[in-house]
């Protein structure tokens, strides 16, 4: 039996910021980009703005935990969007179509996504279909599914007290909806830095095959990871359905790309092992900053696109560049 600390590929170290977060860059750069749009723009450093960023980033914050998971294994999730759009419609089928409570239809949702997650790990691990090609597979079957439920038709209107978990402010502050992304993000955050489980995926991720000669399921690791994946993109699909008061095929385009943008932004490294949720949470907000500030400089839609892409391939260069000192 081969002895592994995956204590020490999990612990942080140096300063307070970088314990609690593990991601020291990607923070300066979040203070940085709120520093320039606070003297770029008139409406940026206010209460109200800042509310409004943590109500648009709440369906991406929740996803990006799921990816997180992922990526620390060394795998990648292509199919959350797909993912969070087939939860929405499974939801309102339940819901509006089959007349069923609201609450059995975000069960159903949330079933529908664990079982999506559960198809794709078997794939990756009994089939050893390379994680890419699995859920890039799920990302087309799941959307097709999606469409199929309502002939790719909208469904409109839930009760009250669901659109009111995106819109009333407890305590005059936060939505249920951005409490619920911070519990997400607080319950994750614990998990990997004091439970064993959550440190195996820091040994699964940096090296496989001495997690699995020191006595890890690997297999069930990477299954389990995949389904709580899944399972937090269908979570994700209900806060999106609540904030629209609607569902509909097509939403979630393009959301896997702003997802692992947000890990690979927040110091997780592609290649697995390292990495954190304090950092993904700072990516979430580069990314939500970015976009609300581009919004308030009137820039276009399609520059936006490719400055977000130019900020992720500079957060990939630098990661690499730090591997390379490190070495």
């Amino acid at each position: 039996m081969v002895a592994i600390d995956v204590n020490e590929q999990s612990r942080p170290s140096g300063t307070w910021v970088s314990k609690l977060t593990g991601a020291t860059g990607p923070l300066i750069g979040l203070l940085l980009l709120c520093l320039f749009l606070t003297f770029s723009t008139d409406a940026f450093l206010s209460v109200r703005n800042g509310l409004n960023i943590l109500d648009q980033i709440t369906v991406l914050g929740i996803m990006a935990v799921g990816m997180t998971f992922v990526i620390l294994i060394g795998g990648i999730d292509l199919s959350v969007g797909s993912v969070l759009a087939l939860a929405m419609m499974v939801m309102g089928w339940t819901a509006n179509v089959a007349g069923l409570p609201l609450g059995l239809g975000i069960v159903a949702a949330l079933v529908a996504s664990l079982i999506s997650g559960l198809i794709v790990g078997i794939m990756v691990t009994w089939f050893r279909v390379p994680a890419f090609i699995a859920t890039l597979a799920m990302m087309s079957a799941a959307r097709g599914v999606a469409n199929m439920i309502t002939d790719g038709q909208q469904i409109v209107g839930f009760p009250d007290w669901f659109m009111m978990l995106a819109i009333d402010r407890h305590f005059g502050i936060l939505t249920a909806t951005v409490f619920l992304m911070l519990a997400v993000v607080a319950a994750a955050w614990i998990f990997l830095h004091f439970r064993a489980e959550g440190r195996m995926l820091y040994a699964v991720g940096g090296n496989p095959e001495v997690a699995r000669l020191a006595g890890m399921n690997v297999q069930l690791v990477t299954i389990l990871v995949y389904m709580a994946s899944a399972v937090l993109a269908g979570l994700a699909g209900i806060v999106l359905a609540a904030r629209l008061d609607s569902v509909q095929p097509s939403s979630g385009f393009g959301y896997e790309l702003d997802t692992i943008a947000a890990v690979v932004i927040g110091g997780t490294s592609l290649s697995g092992g390292a990495g954190g949720i304090g950092g993904t949470l700072i990516g979430v907000l580069i990314i939500g900053v970015l976009r609300n500030g581009l919004n308030l400089l009137n820039v276009s839609p399609f520059l936006q696109q490719v400055i977000i892409g130019v900020v992720i391939v500079l957060a990939v260069g630098a990661e690499t560049i730090r591997k390379r000192r490190a070495a």
